[in-house]
């Protein structure tokens, strides 16, 4: 039998993602990857480790130990303009290794990893595939897993969060009640400040009543 070949590993080429959503999915698992690699650092030499990662979105994630505001601190004071030059040697020589809770970093590894997986779930859910152009929202649910309903139920929020917001604007603009035709026999009302989704057994209510009954 002939053996299958492969090209093997191909190397990635380093430069910005143009896509926006492979290129948050990247940052998420990047992100994760380097934190793992601190704890890491931090695990085998004992060493006091500060990460500060600005997400594209403007959201800051961190990650340090002992604890990253006080690594911050030395940092900046080792570089000012009072002690320059000798700030850095003593920081350096009054260091004292602390015991490395491994314990704590496998917990922190454990839910990065989670929001990973989550975060490429809600993806997957987000971009049609082989489905004929049927959006999300109207494909059977019938058999799908405990956690894949719990994903299309965050996305049904987020989705009518968006919805309720932009309705909200073009209330505000036209100072009157606006009506939206919903979809899978779906209908959101606005009026009165408040904002009703029904259809399905799906009950959302907005200013002031119960939100999400399903």
């Amino acid at each position: 039998m002939k053996k299958k070949t492969t090209k093997g590993r191909k190397k990635i080429e380093i430069k910005k993602i143009e896509e926006t959503n492979s290129r948050q999915v990247t940052f998420s698992k990047r992100r994760t990857g380097l934190f793992k690699k601190a704890s890491e650092l931090c695990v085998l030499t004992g060493a006091q480790v500060a990460v500060l990662v600005n997400s594209p979105g403007g959201r800051v994630f961190a990650f340090g130990h002992p604890n990253v505001d006080n690594l911050v601190d030395r940092y900046l004071k080792s570089n000012s303009g009072q002690n320059s030059g000798a700030g850095v040697t003593s920081a350096v020589t009054h260091y004292c290794p602390l015991s490395v809770p491994t314990k704590e970093f496998n917990q922190h590894y454990a839910e990065v990893s989670r929001e990973l997986e989550a975060e490429k779930r809600r993806r997957e859910m987000m971009i049609p595939a082989g489905n004929g152009g049927v959006p999300w929202f109207d494909e059977a649910v019938d058999g799908l897993p405990v956690e894949e309903l719990e994903q299309y139920l965050w996305s049904l929020v987020e989705l009518k969060k968006k919805v309720m917001t932009r309705a909200d604007e073009l209330m505000m603009i036209n100072k009157s009640p606006v009506v939206l035709g919903g979809f899978n026999g779906v209908e959101m009302g606005f009026s009165g400040g408040q904002t009703v989704v029904n259809g399905g057994g799906f009950v959302f209510q907005y200013g002031g009543g119960e939100f999400g009954r399903f």
